[in-house]
């Protein structure tokens, strides 16, 4: 079983796409279609894969923005969980609040993936769903249990966490779902986030300010 993950930087909050290929039939699955679907189709097409599936941590603009041009492209399933629904209908006028203008709507979801943890498989690839709301409602993080691999959106970055001061953000929620859901992960699971680079449970444990006053009772 052989899985190879490719990393995109892309748009104006420099977020991060990723893809996931099952070497041997060449198929993948994208997570988090943000801004810039050329770029995204270009990188498959470079690699020799073929885009099945897309899903998304939740539905902050820079999350989805590519994902109507994708699956108009493509015509394939886009996945986000069911609380997500009315923030991904607001995108347009996300875009007006954060001074970007009026945006294109988002992909119709073809399927609302639940609270409990679920299975998403693409041949080899089984990635997990983690229930991990805070930072925004709905927003789910997604582990490769063979790979130790977790796709944490913006729930846990390196040395930092995601922001709460936005509609729907909730500090002590957000806080909840990292130390139960993403701290009870084993120490050299590396942290695939949705903003800047890679760390590791175990890293974040150690040095993550925010966690460490969680556990000193300052946060």
């Amino acid at each position: 079983m052989s899985i190879k993950i490719k990393s995109l930087t892309l748009g104006p909050f420099a977020t991060n796409a990723y893809l996931i290929a099952d070497t041997q039939t060449a198929n993948a699955i994208l997570i988090d279609p943000v801004d810039n679907a050329p770029a995204i189709l270009t990188a498959a097409r470079d690699e020799g894969w073929t885009i099945k599936l897309m899903i998304a941590t939740h539905a902050h603009l820079d999350h989805v923005l590519a994902s109507a041009a994708i699956k108009q492209a493509l015509d394939i399933p886009f996945y986000i969980h069911k609380d997500c629904e009315a923030l991904l209908a607001e995108i347009p006028m996300q875009g007006v609040f954060f001074g970007l203008g009026e945006l294109p709507a988002a992909a119709q979801p073809d399927r609302l993936l639940a609270s409990e943890s679920e299975t998403i498989e693409l041949d080899a690839i089984q990635l997990q769903s983690l229930y991990t709301p805070g930072h925004a409602p709905g927003h789910l993080s997604f582990y490769l249990p063979d790979h130790k691999v977790l796709f944490s959106g913006d729930t846990l970055f390196a040395g930092s966490i995601g922001r709460t001061d936005l509609p729907g953000g909730d500090h002590a929620l957000l806080m909840r779902s990292i130390i139960d859901k993403l701290m009870v992960l084993d120490d050299d699971v590396q942290v695939l986030p949705g903003h800047m680079g890679i760390t590791t449970i175990g890293r974040e444990r150690l040095t993550n300010p925010f966690l460490l006053a969680h556990d000193d009772g300052r946060a």
